[in-house]
């Protein structure tokens, strides 16, 4: 996988390059990465990346020059890997991220059928009030990315958190490659949370670990796990249930199930 990171605080990645099970991935050489910092392609010797807003306002705006030359490098070097440069900027106004796009976006940066339509990616770490529209007007940026309806001070963090959940996706980095593809939101549990989880002791203050877990049936525990996991997200996200109603990712038996658990709460 080829990366590579646009940002004016490149040290902030190390949470995510050394430590942590996702550091796997930087250490093994799963991942190409290379770090832009725009104040290597500003234009004076102040090294000055960002001015007032025209019109006026507060804050400050980051300059097209720099960030232009900064995703221009950065492409050149994925387009060198014969990657197909992907830039995607971190921003509250873009698509918010969700396991759906992770998924899709890791069949796009592993694409085999077709070496030469696979991804790298760019990532542009904001900073400030905005960046200067006219980047987006060269078409310089793929997409808008966006963790939800909340604004941080840069793309830093929103950066770590998307390649944290794409990373751990990837075959190798985790122990278990099944515990990714079973996450919350996944195909795999057609978009519903999870389910409970209970680990040992069997008995810890009153509660106990229900007895179907520890039954050794393979089926009935498939059955419990996909049960609690229409439970979690009932009471939880039903939003997530009328989704997976819509797709027709619902069975007779998950209907009736949470008919009766809808009955039995009021």
């Amino acid at each position: 996988m080829a990366l590579d990171l646009i940002t004016l605080f490149p040290e902030m990645f190390t949470a995510l390059t050394q430590q942590g099970v996702v550091s796997r991935a930087f250490k093994q050489g799963l991942v190409n990465v290379q770090f832009w910092n725009p104040r290597e392609f500003a234009l004076n010797a102040n090294k000055t990346v960002d001015d007032r807003p025209y019109g006026g306002g507060p804050g400050m705006v980051m300059m097209a020059a720099p960030l232009a030359a900064a995703i221009r490098a950065a492409c050149e070097r994925q387009r060198a890997l014969g990657k197909k440069p992907h830039v995607i900027y971190l921003s509250p106004q873009g698509r918010v991220l969700t396991q759906t796009w992770i998924a899709d976006c890791l069949q796009h940066v592993q694409q085999q059928s077709n070496i030469e339509t696979q991804r790298g990616l760019v990532l542009l770490c904001g900073r400030y009030e905005a960046i200067d529209e006219r980047l987006f007007d060269l078409g310089l940026i793929d997409e808008e990315l966006s963790i939800g309806d909340v604004v941080v001070s840069g793309g830093e963090l929103p950066a770590m958190l998307m390649l944290d959940a794409l990373l751990r996706c990837v075959e190798g980095v985790l122990n278990d490659d099944m515990s990714a593809q079973q996450d919350s939101f996944s195909r795999a549990v057609d978009g519903l949370l999870d389910c409970s989880h209970y680990t040992r002791p069997e008995k810890f203050e009153e509660f106990t670990v229900p007895s179907v877990l520890l039954s050794g049936d393979h089926a009935k525990i498939a059955v419990f796990r996909r049960q609690q996991s229409l439970l979690n997200t009932m009471r939880k996200r039903f939003d997530l249930i009328e989704q997976a109603r819509a797709q027709g990712q619902l069975s007779v038996a998950d209907e009736k199930f949470l008919a009766s658990q809808m009955d039995s709460e009021g």
